[in-house]
This record gives structure tokens, C-alpha cells and sequence, in this order.
């Protein structure tokens, strides 16, 4: 029997949470990864956490020119990505809409929303000219339904799967794009909604030990489709 393929995964929102847990479990199954994340000192640690073949770079996804810098670097210096992982995200602290300070709205919709989108204009012409490989973007339960005091989040993630979804329409046969639901885990983004009650939920590290074989058993198949992680 041959041995499982292993593929380049580029993952947004790598150093901290889900995208941590992913980049290290991914790294364990012998898959490289080329990570982002904007806190210079959670890049250097991961860095020497989880050296060549891997790469991490300091990103902000907001940042057009910085996602395309990046994106020219990994592209040259590791390949074209097999799995792109949109990971990276903010929320806004709880509060009714009207009292969201504009500042933290914008940033919420640069990251969430615009982020996504730069991340996909300079890694998916490449995936495109090969037509393979599958495009992740991550998004909530918040993105199917809705809560208080979340708006600008669940604006954002119902964004994705809609953004996600006509992507899917747009791709050459071989190839998907999904939305997907994480599920509820124990992150610092949860636990500022959620408060103490947020430990009842699985830790990024035991949920990864899923997630992680459920992402890389997508395929064309998937293209389209809204999943949940299960």
C-alpha cells in the first residue's frame, strides 16, 4: 500500500487557538505547514517549535501587500498550497451593536471578511493553474445563526458562507472551497463571550485530533458544501 500523500497546508491564524492545534497536529502527521500570525514573539516561538520544512511568517491579513509578500514567498520557497486554511479572525467584545465602537467594527470586518479575501487572490491563481486542492474558510455557528451582542462576528461569518459558496461556483473542476463550522471549542475568543463557561467546551488540542483528519478527507466532492466538523 502506498504511503499517504503529504501536502503543503497553509494556514492563517497559525501561532494561537485552532490554528495552532491545527499546525501541530498537521506537523505530526508529517504534512508541512506555512503559518501566519501577527505577534511577532508567537511566530518565533512557533518557529522554533516547528522548524524547515515549515515556515512562519509575521502577517497581518488585513494587510494586502503584507498577504502578498507572504504569499510570493511561500509560493516560491515551499509550493502551491494542497489545503488553505482561512483560520485567522477576530470578534468584538459583547456589547449591543450601537455600542460597538466603529474602530473595533472595522478591524472585525478587515480581518474577517477582507483578510479571507486577500488570502484567496494571491494563493488561489496558483492552486487554480494546477486545479487541485481544496480552500477552507473558516466560519460559526454564528455564520447559520445568530446571538446578541456578536453582530459584527456573525455579520462577518455569514459573509463567508456566502463568499465561500459563490468561490465554489467560480472554481475549475478538481477543486473546492468550503465554509466551515468548527464546532464550540475552549479558545480565548470564546472564552470572551463566554466568560468561565467556556471550559465546559474541548480544548483546541483534543478538537485538532479531529479536525484534523476531517479537513484532510475533503476533496472536489465537498466543493460548496457547508460542513461542520463532526
Amino acid at each position: 500500500m502506498a504511503a499517504p500523500a503529504k501536502l503543503l497546508v497553509v494556514i492563517t491564524g497559525a501561532t494561537r487557538g485552532l490554528g495552532r492545534a491545527m499546525t501541530e497536529k498537521f506537523a505530526v502527521l508529517g504534512h508541512t505547514v506555512a503559518g501566519c500570525g501577527r505577534a511577532p514573539g508567537h511566530v518565533a516561538e512557533l518557529s522554533k517549535q516547528l522548524p524547515a520544512p515549515h515556515a512562519f511568517a509575521t502577517v497581518d491579513v488585513a494587510d494586502d501587500a503584507q498577504i502578498a509578500a507572504w504569499a510570493k514567498r511561500v509560493l516560491k520557497e515551499c509550493g502551491t498550497p494542497d489545503l488553505l486554511l482561512n483560520n485567522a479572525a477576530l470578534i468584538n467584545k459583547n456589547r449591543p451593536l450601537w455600542k460597538v465602537p466603529r474602530a473595533e467594527f472595522d478591524a472585525v470586518i478587515d480581518v474577517n471578511i477582507k483578510g479571507v479575501a486577500n488570502v484567496i487572490r494571491h494563493f488561489a491563481p496558483a492552486m487554480i493553474a494546477k486545479k487541485r486542492g481544496v480552500i477552507v474558510n473558516f466560519s460559526s455557528g454564528w455564520g447559520r445563526s445568530t446571538a446578541p451582542e456578536v453582530a459584527p462576528y456573525c455579520a462577518t461569518k455569514f459573509a463567508i458562507e456566502g463568499l465561500t459558496q459563490a468561490l465554489a461556483e467560480e472554481l475549475p473542476e478538481g477543486m473546492a472551497a468550503v465554509p466551515l463550522n468548527p464546532g464550540v471549542i475552549a479558545t480565548d475568543m470564546l472564552r470572551s463571550c463566554f466568560g468561565g463557561s467556556a471550559s465546559s467546551y474541548p480544548e483546541p488540542q483534543r478538537w485538532a485530533e479531529r479536525a484534523v483528519p476531517f479537513l484532510l478527507g475533503l476533496s472536489a466532492k465537498d466543493n460548496g458544501r457547508s460542513l461542520s466538523v463532526s
